[in-house]
């Protein structure tokens, strides 16, 4: 009787064990290193590329003014002896109101280019987001994680990153936009 309930029970623990490994299914997985995705898809590296130029720009003209607060200053020194404790001080205060205003102009500047490229990057990463949705479904994943900077996944098999795959079908995309071409007949 006992080797009967013995038996018993291990063909339970057996069949248990079976129906658990059956029941349990594989999921299917993978990571981007969504700091290396950012680096080489050409979208953004023309985003950053276009902010860089407007930078410069706008940093030119700002730097003409600066310069000319700057001759301006040395001339203040050299007449100031010349033209009076009254003038040096009415003049001193024009100065320190134009060097505000300027470094005004330099943090305004500043930032009207981070909240303009902030807003396309945005953009571009819900693009991304939709675009590495539909890859996860069309490719069968259940989970697809995201490493770079802010690093979801503290390790993985290298056979299981994507990037390289999700780069060439932004990129691609991209291109077939014909956005490419159009930022390179802007720049001639």
């Amino acid at each position: 009787m006992k080797k009967t309930i013995i038996l018993f029970a291990f063909a339970i623990a057996l069949i248990s064990c079976n129906k658990s490994a059956t029941e349990t299914k594989e999921f299917k997985t993978a990571y981007i290193d969504t700091s290396k995705l950012m680096e080489e898809s050409t979208e953004a590296k023309d985003i950053e590329a276009k902010y860089k130029d407007k930078s410069k720009v706008m940093g030119n003209q700002l730097e003409a003014e600066v310069a000319r607060f700057k001759a301006e200053a040395s001339s203040f020194r050299d007449n100031a002896q010349k033209n009076g404790q009254a003038w040096a001080q009415q003049k001193g205060s024009e100065l320190q109101k134009r060097e505000q205003e300027l470094s005004y102009a330099q943090q305004a500047m500043l930032q009207q280019l981070q909240q303009e490229s902030g807003v396309e990057m945005d953009t571009l990463v819900k693009t991304y987001r939709k675009i590495i949705k539909d890859f996860g479904k069309e490719k069968g994943y259940d989970y697809i994680y995201g490493t770079g900077e802010t690093a979801t996944v503290l390790y993985a098999k290298d056979s299981y990153d994507i990037t390289k795959e999700v780069i060439k079908i932004v990129n691609d995309k991209y291109k077939s936009t014909g956005k490419k071409e159009e930022t390179t007949e802007e720049k001639k």
